[in-house]
């Protein structure tokens, strides 16, 4: 529009521009030439006035627009002035109902451990008047002229009191006769430790550890369907008196009574370390979970682990550290600290010993959590179902929204991993893949000599040999394996 307006502008100037010169022509009687210049002239005159005219308008309409804006800032800068005011009154309100709720929480609190103590004193003194009762409860006399005391034979736990000669040295009345205290039963014996008790089997675990007799074992987790190993669990395994080998579940109460657990982490994660070494030499994809208890994380010695970490930093990709599921649900501000430092070091968490699916997936993602280890049979169980808000069929697809991978375990039929494959369940672990097999101990060995070959640039690992050799002795973190103290 504004281009064919300015066409019939031109258009209507070059004809005023064309009268002008013809009217001199014919009026003033001027040659052609000069009719032709004072035409010339007229169009200059009329051009030079419109863009003149043309500035002063777009000079104004650029005036308007200006003044437009600086309007439409103003009522944007009081918009947003009343915003910030109300976000303030909203803070401020916020403010005064947490303080009034920790106000009124805190008397309650306090009333509710009141009572737990009352509940608590009740319960003993209830516990001492039933011990005092069963301590007191004595059969009733038998009356002069009953039924005379069976024989010995008869009841062999009674045991006949004496009784004292009459004054007059007439016999005297039968007197009762009283169950005799029961033998003590004999304790249960510990699979694995006969004859011990249970300070000595932590005894006898505290020398295992020290003297490098757990073994590692591995089991693979694959892909499914299928089925190409992607990663290994490293799991301990306790070689009995009588020559049986112990799963980690049957010793591990007694190293946490004993306050091991420390120790064997560390031992646990120093083997680790050299497998991963191991296995990258052949797999740069392969991974290995490596379990670890909360006690290690509030360790006085964990410092000490994070530096050891910290030096193998460039593994954090393929070396996964895995927690129960109870163990993080009771996490505290220190483990999460503890977490966080392995988790800026690049290393990643799972979790495994779920009893039921009530996870928050997005909690776990910021903390570092990328592998959640679920038994098959909890999948397929109602127990599963009803422990969570979905289905457990899409318990994958949440996880998998956060960047956490669902591993389907103790997989032992192959009905199962049909079944498995329409929960979309990518990884899978159990016998029918393979059972946990021993870890050669010249595979350690091979690494540790590879890493003093390098010239000992790793001074936290090199020295380290394989299980059982003398050698571990002199590593820097055998050191660290055997300073695991108990939880401060």
């Amino acid at each position: 529009m504004v281009r064919l307006s300015a066409i019939f502008i031109a258009i209507c100037m070059g004809l005023i521009a064309g009268s002008n010169g013809f009217a001199v022509y014919l009026r003033f009687g001027f040659t052609g030439a000069e009719s032709a210049l004072v035409g010339l002239g007229v169009l200059t005159t009329l051009s030079v006035y419109n863009a003149v005219a043309a500035r002063k308008h777009d000079r104004v309409e650029a005036t308007n627009q200006i003044a437009n804006l600086a309007r439409g800032s103003g009522d944007l800068a009081r918009q947003f002035a009343e915003f910030a005011r109300r976000l303030s009154a909203a803070e401020v309100k916020i403010d005064t109902v947490v303080d009034r709720a920790l106000a009124t929480a805190q008397p309650l609190a306090a009333e509710i451990e009141e009572l737990s103590t009352l509940v608590k004193q009740l319960a003993d003194s209830v516990a001492s008047h039933d011990a005092a009762l069963a301590r007191d409860r004595r059969p009733p006399a038998a009356v002069a002229g009953a039924t005379p005391v069976a024989p010995a034979t008869s009841a062999p736990n009674l045991v006949p009191i004496p009784a004292p000669q009459a004054a007059n040295g007439a016999s005297p009345a039968p007197t009762p006769a009283v169950p005799a205290s029961p033998a003590a039963p004999a304790e249960r014996p510990i699979p694995g430790f006969p004859g011990l008790d249970r300070d000595g089997v932590i005894a006898a675990l505290r020398g295992a550890i020290e003297g490098n007799k757990i073994e590692l074992y591995l089991q693979p987790v694959v892909t499914l369907p299928q089925r190409k190993v992607r990663y290994y669990e490293a799991l301990s395994r306790l070689k009995a008196e009588n020559g049986d080998l112990m799963a980690a579940g049957e010793f591990l109460g007694f190293a946490e009574a004993g306050g091991l657990m420390p120790k064997l982490d560390n031992l646990s994660v120093l083997r680790c370390v050299q497998i991963v070494r191991r296995l990258l030499l052949k797999n740069r994809e392969i991974g290995l979970f490596c379990n670890l208890s909360a006690e290690t994380l509030t360790d006085a010695g964990f410092p000490k682990l994070l530096e050891f970490m910290e030096a193998n930093r460039a593994i954090a990709p393929s070396l996964v550290f895995e927690f129960t599921q109870s163990a993080v649900r009771a996490m505290g501000p220190i483990e999460h600290e503890s977490m966080a430092a392995l988790a800026e070091l690049g290393f990643r968490f799972s979790i495994d010993n779920v009893t039921d699916l009530r996870v928050e997936a997005r909690d776990l993602n910021e903390r570092g959590f990328r592998f959640v280890k679920v038994p098959a049979p909890l999948l397929f169980s109602r127990v599963g179902a009803a422990s969570t808000d979905i289905h457990p069929a899409d318990f994958s697809d949440l996880l998998g929204r956060f960047g956490i991978d669902l591993i389907a375990e103790r997989i032992e039929h192959e009905s199962t991993v049909v079944d498995l494959l329409d929960y979309d369940v990518r990884f899978g672990q159990g016998f029918l893949f393979s059972p946990p097999r021993p870890v050669r101990a010249e595979a350690l060995q091979g690494v540790a000599g590879d890493d003093a070959k390098e010239g000992g640039k790793d001074s936290a690992f090199a020295g380290a040999q394989a299980p059982g050799d003398a050698g571990v002795a002199k590593s820097g973190f055998a050191q660290l394996a055997r300073a695991g103290t108990r939880r401060t």
